[in-house]
C-alpha cells in the first residue's frame, strides 16, 4: 500500500482506488507535463489471475535471478522462475519489499496495509524446499520499501520514518532520529545516497517527490525531484530502483519515470496503469519489470 504521510493512506474500496488525502493540495499551478523519454516498449511478463486480488506491490530478485512477487491481498510471496512460470509460495501477512540480503536470505517487509497493525520483516532462504519466514524485526507501523547498503545495512521506510537496521537486527536510534521525513515510501541506496520517494498532504507539502540523503549524515536530505504534477492533478510516487546512474520511480498515475539523480531532469518512460514498484529484469539487461494494482507485472524496455 502507498503511505502518503502521517496517517493518510491510500485504500482499496471494491474496484476503486480512493485516497484519503485532499488531491488538490499538491498541483503545481501551470506545471507542464513531463515529456517523454524516448521510444519504449511493453510486454506482460507475468499476467494476473484475478485483477486487485493479485495486487502486485513489489517484488525482488533471489540469488538465481528468480522473480519474488508481493501479492499484498493474498497475504502470501510468490516465486516465478525466468519463463514467468508460478514455481513456490510463501506466506506472509501483507508483504511488502522482497530484498536479497548479503547472506542469501531473502528479506520481506510485513504488515504493509493500515489494517495489519504493528509490522516488521521477516526472513527466509529462498533456496528451501519450503522456506519458512522467521522474525528479523518487529514493531514498526505500517511499513513498506526497503533497501540494503554495501555494508549489510537494511533501511525501512514507515508510517513513522525512516529506519536503519543493523545485520543483527537492533536499530541505529542514532540514525532514525536525524532523519527527518515525513511519508517515505520507496527506497533505493547507491553508495553514500539513499533516495527516498515521498508523499506529504495538507500543509505539510506536494506530494510526489524523491529525496536524498546521506548514510553518514542523515540530517542532509535534499530534493533531487519535484514530480508533484503531470499536468491538471498532482501525481502520487510510490517505489523506485537505481539502475545505470539513474532513479525509475513508479506512480499512482501509472507512470514509470526516469530521473537524473544529479541534475534533477526527468521524463516519463511509459505510461500504463497505477504502477507500484519497479526492478532490474534479471533475465534481460535492456528492460525493467514494473508491478502494478492490477497485478501485472510488466516488462519495459526503453528503445534507445
Amino acid at each position: 500500500m502507498l503511505s502518503l504521510g502521517r496517517g493518510v493512506v491510500r485504500v482499496v474500496v471494491g474496484a476503486a482506488v480512493v485516497s484519503c488525502a485532499s488531491l488538490g493540495s499538491g498541483a503545481v499551478a501551470g506545471a507542464a507535463p513531463l515529456a517523454s523519454c524516448g521510444p519504449a516498449r511493453q510486454d506482460v511478463a507475468i499476467r494476473s489471475s484475478v485483477p486487485l486480488l493479485d495486487w502486485s506491490e513489489n517484488f525482488g530478485i533471489d540469488a538465481k535471478g528468480d522473480l519474488w512477487v508481493s501479492r499484498v491481498m493474498r497475504g502470501e510471496v510468490q516465486r516465478y522462475d525466468r519463463d514467468g512460470r508460478l514455481t513456490a509460495t510463501v506466506a506472509v501477512p501483507s508483504p511488502g519489499a522482497v530484498r536479497l540480503g548479503p547472506d542469501g536470505l531473502l528479506y520481506v517487509v510485513t504488515g504493509n496495509s493500515p489494517l495489519a497493525g504493528s509490522g516488521g520483516i521477516v526472513r527466509f532462504d529462498p533456496a528451501a524446499a519450503n522456506p519458512t519466514p522467521v522474525a528479523f524485526a518487529t514493531g514498526f507501523p505500517h511499513p513498506n520499501g526497503a533497501a540494503f547498503d554495501a555494508e549489510g545495512n537494511l533501511y525501512v521506510t514507515t508510517g513513522n520514518g525512516l529506519h536503519r537496521l543493523r545485520s543483527d537486527g537492533s536499530e541505529d536510534m542514532d540514525w532514525w532520529s536525524a532523519v527527518d521525513i515525513d511519508g517515505p515510501n520507496g527506497i533505493a541506496v547507491s553508495g553514500d545516497s539513499v533516495y527516498v520517494t515521498a508523499n506529504f498532504a495538507g500543509s505539510e507539502g506536494p506530494v510526489g517527490r524523491v529525496l536524498r540523503l546521506s548514510r553518514t549524515n542523515p540530517a542532509a536530505v535534499t530534493t533531487v525531484a519535484d514530480l508533484t504534477s503531470f499536468g491538471a492533478l498532482p501525481d502520487f510516487v510510490d517505489d523506485l530502483v537505481v539502475r545505470d546512474g539513474a532513479l525509475y520511480v513508479t506512480t499512482l498515475a501509472g507512470h514509470l519515470v526516469r530521473v537524473n539523480p544529479t541534475t534533477g531532469t526527468a521524463c516519463i518512460v511509459v505510461s500504463t496503469t497505477p504502477l507500484t514498484a519497479v526492478v532490474a529484469d534479471p533475465s534481460d539487461p535492456s528492460a525493467l519489470l514494473a508491478g502494478s494494482e492490477e497485478g501485472t507485472v510488466l516488462r519495459i524496455r526503453p528503445i534507445s
